[in-house]
């Protein structure tokens, strides 16, 4: 899933909780967010502003990631440069947009995932899209995309890491940091387990013995 770039960004541990075994808790900023994409992932809202097509919860999928994902809103801007749609005259370019809870990050996280979905929708669309929006609830902003080829070299970095490690079903271990506090599944991933040594290695290290 596109969605979990920004997880992996955060920490892989917690990317290989949630993707790989499937474990999940809520906090107060999950449990916001999820109920703030609810109308942002209703695939049935089609609305048209003068110059502007905005579709929400549109599909996306790109097989060079080997991922897939819902945009929360594309909005086709018109531009005489952009791509036809069908129903519509007139050509348009595609601007991803993804509403996240919180306030802009010093971190990639929410870019990655951003960038992520503008390579999945220039593949099914047969577009070039240079930038696209992060629009924070909290602050009531959005926070203008440059789809760089730094940005776009570490999504494509990361894909290949995530689906190494998705491949393999392995849930690497991670150092303790501030951040663990903060997150959801600080109870289900009990981090400071991460510097002890596992079974395989106690029961070898007995047998040495």
């Amino acid at each position: 899933m596109m969605s979990g770039i920004q997880h992996f960004d955060f920490c892989r541990r917690q990317w290989a909780l949630i993707h790989i075994e499937q474990q999940w808790a809520d906090n107060f900023f999950t449990a916001s967010g999820q109920i703030e994409h609810q109308v942002c992932h209703d695939d049935t809202f089609i609305e048209k502003r003068n110059d502007r097509i905005i579709m929400r919860g549109m599909k996306a999928v790109s097989h060079q990631l080997q991922m897939t994902g819902i945009c929360d809103v594309v909005e086709f801007q018109s531009d005489e440069n952009g791509i036809p749609l069908n129903k519509y005259s007139g050509n348009w370019q595609p601007v991803p947009i993804e509403y996240k809870h919180g306030i802009s990050k010093t971190i990639d996280a929410d870019r990655l995932q951003l960038c992520a979905q503008a390579i999945a929708l220039e593949e099914m669309l047969v577009c070039d899209i240079e930038y696209g929006y992060l629009y924070y609830k909290s602050s009531n902003k959005r926070e203008k995309v440059y789809f760089t080829q730094e940005l776009r070299k570490k999504v494509f970095d990361y894909a290949k890491e995530m689906k190494n490690y998705f491949d393999r079903g392995w849930t690497p271990k991670v150092k303790v940091t501030a951040k663990c506090k903060s997150c959801s599944l600080n109870e289900i991933c009990v981090p400071k387990l991460c510097g002890k040594k596992s079974a395989v290695t106690y029961i070898k290290d007995f047998l040495g013995e």
